[in-house]
């Protein structure tokens, strides 16, 4: 009998075929907007049903702000080897991801996979080559630049403003006024109900919350969820509240959707933010990333590690809190490997994390380069237990540490069972009990010790930081371990010495929306003879 049982398992992993890999990008959520991480002040159910049923990743790096984050994602590279370290790609930039850049739908599409991206883009959009149809997806509805407004679907940046929103090539001006989380829902739900089942899904969807959009209205949601959360004083952290509620909802709904499709029992969902939370009016947004230091766009844990779970009945051990070390462009060779293809790519900076993740084994990679910004005068990289900062953004003006603890209160583990999400894992028999998923969220906050500081002025010096003792970066031990010290500004400057320049390009007028229907568009594959330099 027992025989049986083992061919019949076997028999039903190999029947399976390629995995369906569906991502869930959030847009600057912060650290402790995520339920999971100890905030009873916004619920996440859903999102926290994907924490409590699978892998909480604990030590989950990204890239400090959107296109070099997303770079890495789709490359497998660190912003530092494809030129995208230096902040974000406008609209009017000709420039893209560099197009020798083999990316992740590329390589899915290989296997067989049918690629969609829902949402953001923002990795170059001023020829067509640059855009999603042309990078390996077969459908893109959405926008091409870093952030549109809610309901209205435009974006203002460099003191320009223009309508971003996309079908294909099309620009989809019927869904003007749509909330834009429920057209990204909406779509991914049909993609999920038409997909043929005898291909692999790879599915995208590039959330546009919780960035903000402009800003004579830059945090928007329906007014009836904003309500909701009275309780909260802060008018902006309120609608941030009632967009992050949206946010989850979406997730809720395409994980039930996967089950009630039977596509579900088959997939892996990675759910990440792209970078650390626009905390403290940072970008005129309110996430927290407490207790970790800094905001988006800085290289303090707050800016570069990110609140994300990995979930699949393929992984072996869950649920549990995953401590392996992790970085974004580590998921491609990750998701490759988990659909067991016979890949050899060189020159990644990525590691194939699945053996490591799916059987709790110690993770390969014992170093992160967070960045390396020649033009910022800003780099930190982690080796081992230590990291290093070399200089700092913004000349240290958001080198602090930004709330709401949101620990008032208590946590309603109820809504995390009974969520859309929550009981599509339950069919499948993998939701935990409602102990154990307090006993995991317990295990998943970070709490801050009680220690004397030790201060660390970044433009004056180096700051170097036992990470795994103090993850909110409290205590500079530079004047204390100057070997340590040494040795990692020896490896800065080693790695310094592999990276690219910069491909950032001066904004290019001929993008301007004006010119274009008030429409930002792929500008560099027109001649328009009534531009006037």
């Amino acid at each position: 009998m027992l025989c049986v049982l083992l061919c019949f398992a076997l028999c039903l992993y190999e029947c399976r075929g390629a995995p369906n890999v569906v991502l869930i990008i959030a847009d600057d959520l912060g650290w402790n907007d995520v339920g999971f991480h100890g905030s009873n002040q916004i619920p996440t159910p859903n999102i926290d049903a994907l924490f409590s049923s699978g892998l909480s990743l604990q030590n989950h790096y990204v890239a400090p702000i959107c296109t070099p984050s997303r770079a890495a994602l789709m490359t497998g590279k660190y912003p530092i080897h494809t030129g995208m370290q230096h902040g974000v790609l406008y609209g009017i930039e000709p420039r893209g991801l560099p197009l020798s850049e083999k990316i992740l739908p590329q390589y899915l599409k290989e296997l067989g996979y049918k690629t969609h991206l829902v949402g953001k883009w923002h990795l170059g959009s001023y020829k067509r080559e640059y855009l999603p149809l042309n990078r390996g997806f077969d459908s893109h509805i959405g926008f091409w630049t870093g952030k549109i407004d809610m309901y209205d679907h435009t974006t203002q940046e460099n003191g320009l403003w223009g309508f971003d929103f996309r079908r294909g090539f099309s620009v989809a001006h019927d869904l003007f006024g749509k909330y834009v989380t429920d057209v990204y829902t909406d779509e991914a739900l049909k993609i999920i109900s038409e997909h043929d089942k005898s291909e692999p899904l790879f599915l995208m969807v590039g959330h546009s919350a919780v960035h903000t959009g402009n800003p004579y209205e830059p945090i928007r949601a329906p007014e009836d969820l904003v309500a909701n959360f009275s309780q909260i004083e802060d008018p902006q952290r309120r609608k941030f509240a009632a967009m992050l509620t949206k946010l989850d909802e979406s997730v809720g709904k395409v994980v039930e959707s996967l089950q009630r499709h039977s596509l579900l029992k088959n997939s892996i969902i990675l759910f990440s933010t792209d970078n650390g939370g626009a905390a403290g009016g940072f970008n005129l947004n309110a996430a927290s990333n407490y207790p970790l230091k800094g905001v988006k766009n800085t290289l303090w844990e707050g800016g570069v590690r990110g609140a994300a779970a990995l979930w699949s009945p393929l992984l072996s051990k869950v649920p549990r809190v995953a401590s392996q070390r992790l970085h974004i462009a580590d998921w491609l060779p990750t998701f490759l490997s988990a659909a067991e293809a016979n890949i050899s790519i060189s020159n990644l900076d990525g590691i194939d994390q699945w053996g490591a993740l799916s059987q709790d084994l110690k993770s390969q990679r014992t170093s992160v380069v967070h960045n390396i910004d020649n033009i910022f005068g800003s780099a930190s990289i982690t080796v081992d237990q230590w990291k290093l900062h070399n200089g700092t953004n913004y000349h240290g003006a958001w080198d602090f540490w930004y709330g709401p603890s949101g620990r008032e209160g208590s946590y309603d583990v109820n809504a995390v069972l009974s969520s859309a999400a929550g009981r599509a894992i339950a069919e499948l028999g993998m939701m935990p009990t409602e102990e154990e998923i307090l006993k995991l969220r317990e295990a998943s906050i970070i709490n801050c010790q009680e220690v004397e500081p030790i201060s660390c002025r970044p433009l004056e010096a180096p700051c170097l930081f036992n990470i795994e003792e103090d993850a909110c970066e409290r205590r500079n031990l530079a004047g204390l371990e100057p070997e340590v010290l040494q040795r990692l500004l020896q490896e800065l400057d080693k790695i310094n010495r592999t990276s690219v320049p910069p491909n950032n390009q001066p904004l290019d007028p001929r993008g301007d929306p004006k010119f274009w229907g008030r429409t930002y568009t792929n500008f560099g594959d027109y001649q328009r003879p009534e531009f006037v330099c």
